[in-house]
């Protein structure tokens, strides 16, 4: 566990010292947040607005915590310092549950940004239990990107190796997993791809805290399999990161 925090502190110093890095966890879902602003604008009065504004901001979060740890764990390999974790006696496991406590900051400061300015920008009205809620969905949305990014960063030797997996990751996620369109609108199998993709469970979560009869017992569920994939990413990614350094 101590060497966990010691790699989760250094995480955070180089997040922090970084201003490539930051304007990319930071300033980016901000501005991309307005984008989704201007173009909601733009859209007739009878567009249903709320249906796709949070979803999408959670996407937002989804998709940038990913890439940017991919990224940095790549730059992590590439420049030795997974290699002397390894040769210094880390346990696989404390290494990515390391880099885990380092995004744990990361993540609750990207779901407070994109929550904020989603529910300010767009003029939504909430009430504060589904606001936290809300927040929650997010940030365990945003971990466990962080977790499919550590996994897939372990395919990749250099960061150009990342972009491929973009694609695969983002285009499901937009199309298959009822952020645009519900899943029963699909064809069966599509339908069945887009069950296995976790921003599906994030998007149910949100869309039943945004309508106006919540079924608990139907986010109590999401949540769990949230959860699930956070956990079973973990295992896998350790896993991998140990066949790819040994």
């Amino acid at each position: 566990m101590n060497h966990s925090f010691i790699i989760g502190k250094r995480v955070i110093k180089e997040l922090v010292k970084d201003k490539k890095l930051f304007i990319l966890s930071v300033v980016a879902p901000l501005i991309l947040i307005y984008f989704l602003k201007l173009f909601m604008d733009g859209m007739p009065d009878d567009y249903p607005v709320a249906r796709y504004v949070m979803p999408i901001s959670a996407f937002i979060v989804h998709f940038l915590s990913f890439l940017l740890c991919s990224i940095i764990l790549v730059q992590e390999r590439t420049s030795g310092t997974l290699e002397r974790m390894f040769i210094s006696g880390f346990k696989k496991t404390s290494i990515i549950f390391g880099y885990v406590i380092g995004y744990f900051g990361l993540a609750t400061l990207q779901a407070i940004i994109v929550l904020a300015e989603t529910i300010f920008l767009m003029q939504l009205d909430y009430s504060l239990d589904v606001i936290t809620l809300l927040f929650l969905t997010i940030w365990i949305l945003a971990i466990v990107s962080v977790m499919l990014g550590i996994l897939i960063s372990t395919f990749a030797r250099h960061e150009g190796h990342i972009i491929p997996f973009i694609p695969l990751i983002i285009f499901p996620t937009v199309f298959l997993s009822g952020l645009l369109i519900d899943l029963e609108n699909l064809p069966l199998w599509a339908e069945y791809l887009g069950m296995i993709l976790p921003f599906h469970y994030a998007n149910n979560i949100i869309q039943e805290l945004i309508t106006n009869n919540i079924d608990i017992d139907i986010i109590y569920t999401n949540f769990f399999y949230l959860l699930v994939f956070m956990i079973g990413l973990f295992l896998v990614a350790s896993k991998t990161l140990k066949d790819t350094e040994n």
